[in-house]
């Protein structure tokens, strides 16, 4: 299993590592900073540095059947072998919006009150669908937004167990990627008063991180489905 090093330090930008395994899909280690693609968040970029050069990483997944944290290289190299120490390097000025982005939408849901049906997170924009009747409006829910990234609410990881999970249903507000569960824990990301819930991605310490930003579109896509798509205000 590798350890992944930014379910607590969303900050670390690189790291050493020992490859542990290599295949067709990419490589694996023991340690990373990559982020792996998974519940609206891609997977992350970057350097990977060896003995024998400078090779570029172009995706992060997790393999769906064993749970393996993958490496993707654009390019495969004979130079880069099991048990070679090696240094992970994030290309961080993209994880950074991707952190900015996905706290952003954690904005949203407290904004909104209803479940989350769906969603995706990009460099420069997001969106999340919500289980509403009715439509909302964009000029007034971008004013809220703002205003609760401008009051820098911090935010605080924790873990619960997938008991107390169960027995608090009303944490889970994304009903199309359910938390993961069967290792014991789920982490919380909890921006203090405004939003608490289980989610296994890269955050921004305080939402005034997030900057200015601002309600794009409002579309109807289907009877109980509302799309909401947020931009960042440049």
């Amino acid at each position: 299993m590798t350890t992944e090093i930014f379910r607590k330090e969303a900050y670390a930008k690189s790291c050493n590592a020992t490859v542990t395994a290599i295949d067709d899909r990419g490589f694996q280690v023991d340690q990373t900073v990559f982020y792996p693609a998974g519940g609206g968040q891609p997977g992350d970029t970057g350097i990977c540095r060896t003995d024998g050069g400078e090779f570029e990483i172009t995706n992060t997944f997790k393999d769906p059947e064993t749970s393996e944290h993958i490496h993707v290289l654009a390019e495969a190299s004979d130079t880069i072998a099991v048990g070679d120490t090696i240094t992970l390097e994030l290309d961080w000025q993209r994880r950074h919006k991707l952190m900015r982005m996905h706290s952003c939408l954690h904005m949203l849901c407290a904004v909104i009150p209803a479940s989350v049906t769906g969603g995706s997170i990009q460099e420069d924009r997001g969106r999340l669908d919500f289980n509403l009747p009715e439509t909302v409006d964009k000029l007034q829910i971008t004013e809220q937004l703002n205003q609760l990234i401008k009051a820098d609410h911090t935010m605080e990881l924790s873990w619960i167990t997938d008991e107390e999970l169960a027995a608090n249903p009303e944490l889970v507000r994304t009903m199309s990627a359910p938390p993961p569960t069967g290792t014991g824990t789920v982490r919380l990301v909890n921006f203090e008063g405004v939003d608490c819930q289980p989610c296994g991605g890269t955050h921004v310490a305080s939402t005034a991180e997030i900057g200015p930003v601002i309600v794009k579109k409002i579309e109807k896509k289907g009877k109980l489905n509302r799309r909401i798509t947020v931009v960042f205000d440049q």
